[in-house]
């Protein structure tokens, strides 16, 4: 695997079904396997890109690592991987994916790419806005001839574009539902 080599977590108290599934994902990812909840508190790091929780643990429940995953600023796209049936609880819960077990190995394969995609899609969309951003408040402080002759801003305007259509390739990679789950989070970052 090479650095860029995306990483997930797999954190379940069912050894056997934590190893299955950590071996699904060692073709694609590097994979990190933790027994239980107070386990992944331990391994977890700002080096995991997806974290793949069950929520009924001993000890340390998934909705307490999820917790502390949420408090201690880990960027990681995080998805409960559960045999509990969702009720009106999870809305507060601050997830992105939730799983309903049993789960075949494509589904879960395609859980772990859908989350990657909207990393990478939410990661893409703030830069383009903060360069957009900056290209407005030039626009509203130089004329039309100093914002053409400057070099700078020429290449401000490339990268926005850019950008753009690495966005729109990346939209192309989402499903509707996709859309539904970044739009929530943005309201709730917005909160």
């Amino acid at each position: 695997m090479t650095d860029e080599t995306p990483t997930v977590l797999v954190v379940d108290d069912e050894r056997d079904l934590a190893d299955l599934y950590s071996a699904w994902l060692s073709e694609q990812y590097e994979v990190r396997t933790a027994y239980g909840g107070e386990e992944a508190i331990s391994v977890l790091s700002g080096a995991v890109d997806v974290a793949l929780i069950d929520r009924l643990m001993p000890r340390v429940s998934g909705d307490e690592v999820l917790d502390h995953i949420r408090t201690e600023g880990y960027g990681c796209q995080v998805s409960m991987v559960t045999a509990v049936e969702p009720d009106f609880d999870i809305i507060e819960l601050g997830f992105d994916e939730y799983i309903v077990k049993p789960i075949r190995r494509d589904e879960l394969l395609d859980a772990v790419d859908t989350l990657l995609s909207r990393s990478e899609y939410d990661r893409q969309l703030q830069e383009f806005f903060a360069l957009a951003s900056k290209r407005a408040a030039l626009q509203t402080q130089k004329n039309a001839h100093e914002l053409a002759t400057n070099d700078a801003y020429t290449q401000l305007t490339a990268e926005i574009e850019e950008l753009r259509s690495e966005l729109n390739r990346t939209t192309e990679q989402l499903s509707e539902r996709d859309f539904e789950v970044e739009l929530r989070r943005l309201s709730a970052d917005s909160s």
